[in-house]
């Protein structure tokens, strides 16, 4: 989760490890209202978007042009692959790239609702529980970004 909104592997584990601490310090706080897991995933996810709110504050743009080059194999031109022909894989590609930079722009609260929903399969009360909001919260979160990715991506799906 933590690596899906920061995109930086040092970073991700720096965060990861911050909340680690503070979930550590504060264990005594946890009454068993919730699973153990929903309180550590909030804990997580707040450490996170105050990071990525500090970074923003700093001035640092959510851009990140090496992006793309992460989704290099480097065993591509030894191992015959079956599958997909070259084009489809570049336009595939091509296409998976702009979703992650359009989910990068989003600002930090609805980037966590939709890769929650979307890549970690959560449902709506998960993701409340996790991020200590209400359900409907949620619901016009997701709505938000949604309706902003659907802006940002509308050239590729008319495309399509």
């Amino acid at each position: 989760m933590i690596y899906n909104m920061v995109h930086n592997e040092q970073d991700a584990w720096d965060l990861a490890q911050d909340g680690f601490l503070k979930a550590w310090k504060s264990i005594g706080r946890f009454r068993g209202q919730s699973a153990f897991y929903t309180w550590l995933y909030r804990i997580m996810m707040n450490v996170t978007i105050d990071s990525l709110r500090r970074r923003q504050v700093g001035g640092e743009t959510e851009f990140d042009d090496t992006i793309a080059l992460r989704n290099i194999d480097p065993n591509s031109l030894t191992t015959p692959k079956t599958g997909l022909l070259p084009h489809e894989k570049v336009a595939g590609d091509e296409i998976r790239a702009r979703i992650d930079a359009a989910i990068d722009r989003l600002t930090p609260e609805h980037r966590a609702v939709i890769l929650m929903r979307e890549m970690e399969g959560l449902d709506y009360q998960e993701i409340a529980d996790a991020l200590d909001c209400s359900i409907g919260t949620v619901m016009s979160r997701l709505f938000y970004a949604r309706k902003k990715m659907q802006t940002m991506l509308r050239d590729v799906y008319e495309n399509l």
